[in-house]
């Protein structure tokens, strides 16, 4: 199997590493102590990035979008020549054309990924766009790894990330509206009518939405920042996407808010 390297080890990147069985084959680094986490799926810690990217071919940046830039940086002062970068964080297309411009400098060759969905449960089948010139080379090693939902789209860097920041102003607004109606409906005591309303799905709808915004509020509202990024370069205000932020940004507060 292709070997690889993983820069954060969160959510996503110890999912990844553990569904596709990468066991030593991989190095992981990640600025929390994650060593039982390393562990339970079996990949080398490092105890700094520079270790985990020693001659490593195939790189995965798996961080929070405000990380994003400044751990392109810092890879390019350690990746080998040659090595596929992969930009999986969630953020606006400027902010990877600024990150690619680190990596091909350092003669790395940066791939510009987008997640298109969750990656519990989809795990290593979760969808994927690449974009940008290695696109198609990065596919390849990507599907060595395990993955088997990849679709390269044409375009530059920053095409597959246009998509997915455009595409979650929908998902994350709808959330953000979810949570604002949730609050409202239990403060005039009439949740249940209101998801009666709406239709039979909506209650199993609701639910998800809340947990995902008190699970992962903080780390979408970073994500929206992205997006209100990507709509000012394109000359659309951000007014609904502002909204969105602060609603995920304050639901991680609310856990448990209508128990």
């Amino acid at each position: 199997m292709q070997s690889v390297s993983l820069i954060g080890f969160g959510e996503a990147g110890s999912t990844f590493a553990r569904a596709g069985h990468w066991g030593d084959s991989a190095r992981a680094y990640d600025v929390q102590d994650k060593q039982s986490d390393y562990g339970a799926v079996g990949v080398a810690g490092c105890a700094a990035l520079p270790d985990a990217l020693q001659q490593s071919p195939a790189i995965l940046s798996l961080v929070t979008a405000n990380q994003a830039m400044a751990v392109a940086k810092a890879a390019s002062q350690s990746i080998a020549p040659g090595a596929l970068f992969f930009d999986m964080n969630s953020v606006a297309p400027d902010t990877k054309y600024r990150a690619a411009e680190y990596i091909e400098k350092a003669q790395g060759r940066y791939v510009d990924v987008a997640i298109m969905a969750p990656v519990h449960p989809a795990e290593l089948h979760v969808p994927l766009l690449l974009s940008g010139a290695y696109a198609a080379e990065g596919a390849a090693v990507l599907t060595d790894l395990g993955f088997d939902n990849i679709r390269v789209v044409d375009g530059k860097v920053g095409k597959a990330s246009s998509i997915k920041m455009i595409r979650s102003i929908m998902v994350k607004g709808m959330e953000a509206l979810t949570a604002e109606m949730m609050l409202a409906a239990h403060e005039a005591d009439v949740s249940e009518e209101v998801l009666e309303s709406l239709g039979t799905e909506w209650t199993e709808k609701a639910a998800y939405n809340l947990e995902r915004m008190t699970t992962h509020g903080l780390r979408r509202a970073e994500e929206m920042e992205q997006v209100a990024l990507t709509l000012d370069a394109l000359g659309v205000e951000p007014l609904m996407t502002k909204g969105t932020i602060v609603r995920q940004r304050e639901m991680p507060n609310k856990e448990g808010w209508a128990k």
